[in-house]
């Protein structure tokens, strides 16, 4: 087993290390979402922390970690009598990897033995190995939603059910959740954020001397992993004693009705939906009174709380950018405060800031820390990566400036023709694991998804045979069915945007990106991935390569600057090129082209008859494509609704794409069926 990277040796990250000891505190609080940009120690800090954790007492030979002293009444190696025994182990940490299965996580019931011998056969999943320890989530925001659902499911009710035709199966399932997401890989659901208890913003620093110090304890890690852990185990230690210590204190915490006025109007000023984020305010509040060994809750605790639960209960959609106006928080916090807390905005006993003990470092030649620099310094809570400045004009003929995007609207919904077997998703129709039977079928590999009627179909020509003399029905493993189900799945939705001269006019383009911004958002909430190809002057550009980031995509559309000629044909050609790489990189997704022109083409050699060409070779592909009419005025020259011909695709208005249109959009792409 590899030596871990000391939690006490991480530099910097001060929101992140204390969001994680809060929960080693207080599993209560509910976890924590880290959010940050590639290479910032995330992973690093998740794995250190199951090293502090303190050891657990098991029964001896429970696959499920149950507690001697509370053993689960219904644990399916149970029940565990008063001299099971007892035995002590780590606390464990459990990776779930991005590409685990649903039986992976919650556990495999073998439903062939349970048919055809009577036998309740369970092999426990993930979940039942992280009980009592830590659950990691590596790219939270890249597993299969109904993965998180079950995830999350388990980690408020403190149990895993596991049902397969009748039979199930539960066990008890209370860990320590801590997912990590790159934003620029896509977001999470605004409802899935909810869940989690706290969440963080990381960047890697922009001081010289903090990134100094991290290379170089790194790099004396790696040369000598047991001495470095070594060389910190007495830093280690006194963090380990202080989670316990404040464990033990922490139900003599006492959180008061001042307290509670500051948290529910704070969490009411910020308008976050429902009431979890009061109940984990108070949860978080009364951990940082028990972390800094207080017994009573002080306005600090609240503010910080607040801090760590709420930016990310204040999306309404992917284009909100997390984070909290301190000014307001203050305010808030000022005019409800109680009679009943400490005015001391320092909070901790000794002085050492509102995490009463934090202790900077001692410079950066690599030696321990005294203490670990747990507080966070007081700065705004988005200190995550900021959006990119937007970019002048580079001084092109006829270019003009970018222009805001008109308020986005509900989209109709585009779809692809046919049924695909693509990534689990909301916008195409796709044999799924989830959704509505529509057929029965031998099964490959191990049977999970019973069809109950089919087998006994199947079955039941051959009682008389099998020599039946009771109620129940003979099965063997020849009559067993498997379901055949159709959901919805993601796509590759790729826009190819005319930014020339002829869409340059101001109201125009507003409107333009205002309708591609729904778009973005009707492919956000279908869990499609986005591409962004735009073409003007004399070529094309891929300004998005697909993600499944569509802030990404909206923050690229917002800087689009327009003006020139109009290269339909290089952006056509474009789309086919990121089509023929993304088809080799996952040929089980399948794209949606929509092209948002008014249909001229004034850029390159024989401009028309080019296009048309690039037009057909993306038709004789089979690319379902939608064209966007952006053409205006009285005197309309249906060029864009000849390119949908070429392309074997649908024309739709500017108009069409709104959900409330009166205007028909059943066609879809139906065309290319």
């Amino acid at each position: 087993m590899s030596t871990p990277y000391p939690f006490t040796a991480i530099v910097g990250m001060a929101d992140l290390r204390l969001a994680l000891l809060l929960n080693a505190v207080s599993p209560a609080v509910g976890g924590v979402l880290v959010r940050g940009e590639k290479g910032t120690a995330k992973s690093t800090a998740v794995r250190a922390l199951s090293a502090l954790l303190p050891p657990v007492e098991v029964v001896p030979g429970c696959r499920f970690g149950c507690d001697p002293a509370a053993a689960d009444p219904a644990c399916p190696d149970g029940p565990h009598g008063p001299d099971a025994g007892r035995e002590s182990r780590p606390a464990r940490m459990v990776e779930l990897p991005v590409g685990a299965s649903e039986d992976r996580l919650v556990g495999a019931l073998d439903i062939e033995r349970a048919l055809t011998e009577g036998v309740k056969a369970f092999e426990p999943g993930l979940l039942a190995d992280a009980h009592r320890g830590v659950l990691y989530v590596d790219e939270v925001n890249l597993l299969h939603d109904h993965l998180v659902d079950l995830l999350l499911d388990a980690a408020a009710m403190g149990a895993s059910y596991v049902e397969r035709e009748g039979v199930s199966v539960r066990h008890a399932a209370r860990f320590l959740l801590v997912g990590t997401m790159n934003p620029e890989e896509g977001e999470l659901r605004p409802q899935l954020l909810d869940r989690f208890g706290l969440t963080v913003e990381v960047a890697a620093s922009r001081e010289t001397e903090e990134r100094v110090q991290v290379v170089r304890r790194r790099l004396a890690y790696d040369a000598d992993p047991a001495g470095f852990a070594a060389a910190w185990r007495g830093e280690e230690r006194e963090l380990r004693e202080r989670i316990a210590a404040a464990r033990a204190l922490l139900p003599s915490v006492s959180l008061g009705d001042g307290a509670l006025r500051q948290i529910a109007a704070t969490c009411a000023a910020f308008e976050v939906d429902g009431m979890r984020a009061d109940i984990v305010m108070a949860r978080t509040a009364t951990a940082l009174a028990a972390w800094d060994g207080r017994t009573d809750v002080t306005d600090a605790d609240v503010r910080r709380a607040a801090l760590l639960a709420l930016p990310h209960r204040r999306r309404r959609n992917p284009f909100d950018a997390p984070g909290l106006d301190e000014d307001k928080l203050d305010e808030t916090l000022e005019r409800n405060r109680g009679e009943d807390d400490d005015p001391d905005p320092d909070g901790g006993p000794d002085g050492g800031g509102p995490d009463g003990g934090g202790r900077p470092p001692q410079g950066d030649d690599g030696a321990p820390d005294p203490v670990p620099d747990i507080a966070p310094p007081r700065e705004p809570a988005d200190s995550g990566p900021q959006p990119e400045p937007a970019q002048a004009p580079q001084g092109g003929v006829g270019e003009r400036a970018a222009v805001p995007a008109a308020e986005p609207f509900k989209a109709r919904a585009l779809t692809v023709p046919g049924l695909g077997e693509g990534a689990a998703g909301r916008r195409s129709r796709a044999r799924t694991a989830h959704g509505r039977t529509t057929g029965a079928r031998r099964p490959q590999g191990a049977l999970s998804k019973l069809h109950l009627a089919a087998t006994v179909h199947a079955a039941a020509p051959h009682q008389r045979a099998r020599g039946r003399g009771g109620p129940g029905l003979v099965i063997r493993r020849d009559d067993l069915r498997e379901a055949v189900r159709e959901g919805r799945e993601g796509n590759l939705v790729l826009f190819v945007v005319d930014a020339s001269g002829s869409m340059a006019a101001r109201q125009r383009m507003s409107a333009v990106k205002g309708a591609v911004l729904s778009l973005l958002l009707d492919a956000y909430q279908r869990r499609d991935k986005v591409g962004l190809i735009t073409f003007r002057g004399a070529t094309a550009e891929l300004a998005l390569p697909p993600t499944s980031s569509v802030e990404a995509g909206a923050a690229r559309l917002d800087r689009l600057p327009t003006g020139g000629r109009t290269p339909l044909a290089a952006g056509l050609l474009k789309a086919h090129d990121v089509l023929r790489v993304e088809r080799l990189r996952d040929a089980s997704r399948r794209p949606l082209l929509v092209v948002v022109t008014d249909g001229r083409a004034t850029g390159g050699a024989e401009p028309v008859r080019t296009a048309g060409r690039a037009a057909r070779l993306l038709a004789a592909e089979g690319t379902a494509s939608v064209v966007v009419d952006c053409e205006s005025g009285p005197v309309r020259l249906g060029l864009a609704g000849e390119l949908a011909r070429e392309l074997h695709g649908t024309a739709v208005t500017l108009d069409e794409l709104r959900a409330d249109s009166v205007a028909a959009l059943v066609r879809d792409v139906r065309r290319a069926a």
